[in-house]
């Protein structure tokens, strides 16, 4: 009787064994196909599906947000496959979400770190505070510096005047969230200071610059007086010619500069005759530093100018320039172009 009694109860605990063997199967099996399942994130219609993983935060606090927000039935199953995968070290950051991706896909963004990347453009022209102070607006820059002191940042940097204008390339620059300003601001300056290296260093025989800085401080003249891009070579050499006779640029767009925040959009005669070093129909040569940020064509055109005999412009009225080579056809070109403004004249290309 004892041993029949055994040989149930071994069947017994086979059978039990067997049948908790065949659940784990099951329920691995059905863990597995759950992980490989894609999940379907439900948000507003044609709005980007954003999830943001905070500095310092661990998978299981990740993982219960991400179930408040949409719902993930298993967040634990989620967490025992990143022990099991070494997939638990998660990178900050701003996500943007597919509407359907799987469990295992998620945590392998999330490893990954390829985060939601912003933008900001800093337009050729603009003047170092003005970009100093776009940057500082942008979503997710964090703002480290006090106010747009660019004296001090020109000084932060190495700029060896301690002027900061001119030094900031002007491009699209991409970011994350949680970037700061001061590492935007450097990114900038790193690209003009190689740019203009890599230029100068392909720069036209026989240029009246007796640096790299004083052709950036012509290429921000050039970027300022057009914005036909066809035009730079020809202003650059008017210019440049201007400086070899030892005649004076007598460039509006400097003397502007020099007034700051006097002038009111209206250049008048008394502003020509106004001291500042930025006056060029006072001074000689060229002004102490830039007037703006000039992008690569302006700096290509200072370094390598356009063959000719001009030496004077006049803005036509449509954004683009007459040219003359004597004061007489530029008289001429002013009388025609300048004193009979019609309505829809502008100097600029828009």
């Amino acid at each position: 009787m004892k041993k029949a009694n055994k040989s149930i109860l071994s069947k017994c605990l086979w059978l039990l064994l067997a049948l908790v063997g065949a659940a784990t199967v099951l329920v691995a099996a059905a863990s597995w196909r759950w992980l490989h399942t894609e999940l379907e994130l439900t948000g507003e219609a044609g709005v980007e599906i954003v999830f943001e993983i905070e500095r310092g935060e661990p998978l299981n606090r990740v993982l219960r947000k991400f179930q408040q927000d949409f719902g993930l039935e298993y967040p634990v199953l989620v967490k025992a496959y990143a022990r099991l995968a070494d997939q638990g070290r998660i990178k900050q950051g701003e996500y943007s979400l597919p509407a359907r991706l799987t469990p295992v896909q998620l945590l392998e963004l999330f490893n990954a770190g390829k985060v939601k990347q912003h933008s900001v453009t800093l337009v050729e022209g603009i003047t170092a505070a003005e970009a100093v102070a776009l940057l500082q607006r942008q979503y997710g820059v964090v703002k480290t510096l006090q106010g747009t002191d660019t004296t001090l940042l020109a000084t932060r940097l190495g700029v060896d005047n301690g002027n900061l204008e001119g030094w900031l390339f002007p491009d699209t620059y991409h970011y994350e969230k949680g970037s700061s300003d001061w590492s935007l601001i450097e990114r900038a300056h790193r690209r003009m200071r190689a740019m203009l290296a890599l230029e100068w260093q392909q720069r036209a025989e026989g240029l009246p610059y007796k640096s790299p800085y004083e052709a950036l401080i012509m290429a921000s003249i050039i970027e300022k007086e057009t914005g036909a891009g066809h035009e730079r070579g020809e202003i650059a050499g008017v210019f440049v010619r201007r400086l070899e006779k030892r005649m004076r640029l007598q460039t509006d767009p400097t003397v502007i500069y020099g007034l700051g925040e006097e002038y009111q959009g209206n250049i008048t005669r008394r502003h020509l005759r106004q001291k500042t070093p930025y006056n060029t129909y006072i001074i000689a040569g060229l002004p102490p530093t830039p007037i703006a940020l000039p992008g690569r064509q302006s700096i290509h055109a200072a370094l390598h100018p356009a063959p000719g005999s001009s030496l004077y412009f006049v803005a036509r009225g449509d954004g683009t320039h007459v040219f003359s080579d004597t004061l007489e056809a530029h008289r001429q070109a002013v009388r025609e172009f300048q004193l009979r403004r019609p309505e829809n004249y502008r100097s600029s290309v828009r």
